[in-house]
């Protein structure tokens, strides 16, 4: 899975659920709500005042890494 910053988050944590410890490190706690899981990443970041591309950069070296 390649991560972009309109990648919906549900669909990032579905395809590894190891991946919620970066959303946990913005401050998204709220994972389980169906709301944060429909969003985009871009849109959470920009929610959550963190930079979108450096989570995308981190996300795609953590699963290019397994």
């Amino acid at each position: 899975m390649e991560v972009t910053k309109q990648s919906i988050i549900g669909d990032v944590i579905d395809y590894d659920r190891e991946t919620a410890i970066f959303f946990f490190e913005i401050g998204m706690h709220c994972l389980g709500c169906p709301a944060s899981r429909g969003e985009t990443i871009e849109e959470a970041c920009a929610v959550h005042g963190t930079d979108a591309d450096e989570l995308v950069k981190k996300l795609n070296e953590f699963l290019s890494s397994k």
